[in-house]
């Protein structure tokens, strides 16, 4: 059972790693590297400073610090553990397409996949009571960045999947302790 779930997993990697075209691949590899990001967090801060002011801006940014750093931990914890090679380092690779700057050993699951749904979590139900569709732009933003893990040929499709998963449940716990903190100290 277990050998058919890889099989299949192997055979919608190279699928969807293969859909790339050449003239796409400098943005996906662009997209797929963490600074990239970095101009939607200065926007997400101004945001929820707009809207809550410094106490509550500076409670969410220690929120999500922490959350960053239990999803990084959690993830690399199941890669220790699982130790599933990477698609990169699988002899496979040669009917798809690597395309990153480096391939890294284990990849189950995916450390981007569980910090962008986390973040997309926790950030999205801050600002929905301000934002109507925040929640729409960040889950998206969310799938382009883990859908580009597969694209340049460093994640499964399983990778993707349980890190979003794990990043959901994770982000949502998290925003529960923003919103006890916020509730505590953001008088």
């Amino acid at each position: 059972m277990l050998e058919t779930l890889k099989q299949i997993d192997r055979e919608l990697f190279l699928y969807l790693n293969n859909l790339g075209i050449k003239e796409w691949d400098w943005f996906w590899v662009l997209l797929t590297e963490k600074e990239t990001s970095i101009p939607l967090y200065v926007i997400l801060l101004f945001l929820i400073f707009k809207k809550i002011r410094l106490r509550g801006l500076l409670i969410t940014v220690v929120v999500v610090a922490l959350m960053i750093t239990f999803t990084d931990q959690t993830a690399n914890f199941f890669k220790d553990s699982f130790q599933r090679l990477r698609p990169c380092n699988e002899s496979f690779i040669e009917y798809g397409r690597f395309l990153a700057k480096r391939c890294g050993k284990y990849g189950y699951f995916s450390g981007h996949a569980i910090s962008s749904f986390a973040v997309a979590t926790l950030v999205s139900n801050v600002l929905k009571p301000y934002y109507k569709y925040v929640f729409y732009w960040l889950f998206f933003w969310a799938f382009m960045v883990t859908y580009s893990r597969i694209y340049v040929g460093v994640h499964y499709p399983a990778d993707i999947f349980t890190g979003a998963v794990f990043g959901i449940a994770i982000g949502f716990l998290f925003y529960k302790l923003c919103k006890y903190l916020r509730f505590r100290f953001d008088k």
